[in-house]
Order: structure tokens, then C-alpha cells, then sequence
């Protein structure tokens, strides 16, 4: 029987943990995924870097050095030119401590309440890191253009994506089923591009080096 890989999702949100398995089971990893909601005595580290990729690189090797186990992390965010590129990396953090999504993507609307349809530019930004026990690390990232919308749209989804349209897209990221957000997502370019990036092991076969490093601390059957 093949073995399935136990994987760590470095953050304690429940949505954005699921949306990074279904991720990753999309390119084919056999997974036993894990949230951090399922470790409640490991905290995460301070977002003290200066990028998402400083970030994520953070949240991965402190979870894997916590859990023992590999993980995988992001870092994301909205860029707003006519906010000079906030809320950026404080994404998570714009309406304060302890606000809700709802707080966060309110005070962009507010704050872009008179500028123009041709001036509401924006994008969707991803870090993606792989960490496990042994040291080994891996990053990459992803991007989805579009503009803000004037009010919020959709359900689906989580963070700021009830009032992102997407380029090309009259539907806000909320309006979009999980598979159509997978495929043109910052977080699902960003993950696709961590698994894509090849490797090789046996007798020619192509292993990601996602998977290839994940093999070293896999548990289970």
C-alpha cells in the first residue's frame, strides 16, 4: 500500500487550511492534511518579516520544527495601488486586532469610496513555503490581477475576496465556485507552482519536490 503523506496547513484558519488541501490534492499529492486548529498548544510565530515570502518561510519551519512533521504555509494579501499597495502585508491585520473579514474589507471600501472605477487596480499576492524537520525549504509565488469592487458581493470564499473582481470577471472572488477560484487564485498559482517545480527520483519518474522532500517525514500507511 502506498503511503499518504501527513502534512501540517500552518495557520488556524480552517477555510484557508482546506483551500490549500484541495490545492495540493488537485496536483495529485496524497495527503493526510492537518491544521494548525488541530495543535492548540503551538502558537504561531510573529509575522515579522519584511514580505509575504519572509512570512510564510516563517509560519512553515516554525510549524514543522513545533509538529515534527512537514508543513506548508502562506503568506497573502491585497494590493490596492490607490492605497499605495496596502493593505499589503498587513492584509490580516488592517482593522486591528481581533477585527473580523468583514471589518478588514470594509475599511478598503471606505477608504476607496470616491476613486474612480479606472483607478481601483488591485491584486490578489502569495508566498507559499514548504518546511520539514530535516531543514528543507521551498518557496514559491503566485499573483491574480483585478480591481476592487464597489460593494461586497458573494459568500464563498473568505478574507477579501467578496470585494475582488478578478481580471476579466464581472463575479467577485466570492462569487466563484472553489474550482474556479482555485484556477485563476493567487494562493492556487502560487501552491501549483510550489508542487509543479520538478524534480526526479527512480527510474525517470517526475516527483515534485513538494512530495519528494514530504517522503522524508512521512508517517502513516
Amino acid at each position: 500500500m502506498r503511503q499518504r503523506i501527513r502534512l501540517v496547513v500552518a495557520s488556524h484558519n480552517r477555510a484557508k487550511a482546506a483551500e490549500i488541501e484541495r490545492i495540493l490534492r488537485d496536483e495529485g499529492l496524497e495527503l493526510d492534511a492537518v491544521s494548525l486548529a488541530d495543535f492548540p498548544d503551538v502558537a504561531p510565530p510573529p509575522e515579522i518579516g519584511q514580505t509575504f515570502a519572509e512570512n510564510a518561510m516563517l509560519k512553515a519551519e516554525g510549524a514543522a520544527a513545533a509538529t515534527g512533521l512537514p508543513a506548508v504555509a502562506d503568506d497573502s494579501g491585497l494590493e490596492v495601488d490607490a492605497l499605495d499597495g496596502e493593505p499589503g502585508i498587513l492584509s490580516a491585520r488592517y482593522a486591528g486586532e481581533g477585527a473580523s473579514d468583514q471589518d478588514r474589507y470594509q475599511k478598503v471600501l471606505k477608504l476607496l469610496r470616491d476613486v474612480p472605477g479606472h483607478e481601483r487596480a488591485a491584486r490578489f499576492r502569495c508566498a507559499a513555503a514548504y518546511a520539514d524537520p530535516d531543514g528543507t525549504a521551498l518557496l514559491a509565488e503566485g499573483t491574480c490581477e483585478g480591481h476592487t469592487a464597489r460593494e461586497p458581493r458573494g459568500t464563498s470564499g473568505f478574507g477579501y475576496d467578496p470585494i475582488f473582481l478578478p481580471e476579466g470577471e464581472t463575479r467577485t472572488m466570492a462569487q466563484l465556485t472553489p474550482s474556479e477560484k482555485h484556477a485563476i487564485s493567487h494562493r492556487g498559482r502560487a501552491f501549483r507552482e510550489l508542487a509543479a517545480a520538478s524534480g526526479a527520483a527512480g527510474e525517470g519518474e517526475r516527483l515534485t519536490p513538494l512530495r519528494a522532500r514530504a517522503i522524508l517525514a512521512m508517517v502513516g500507511a
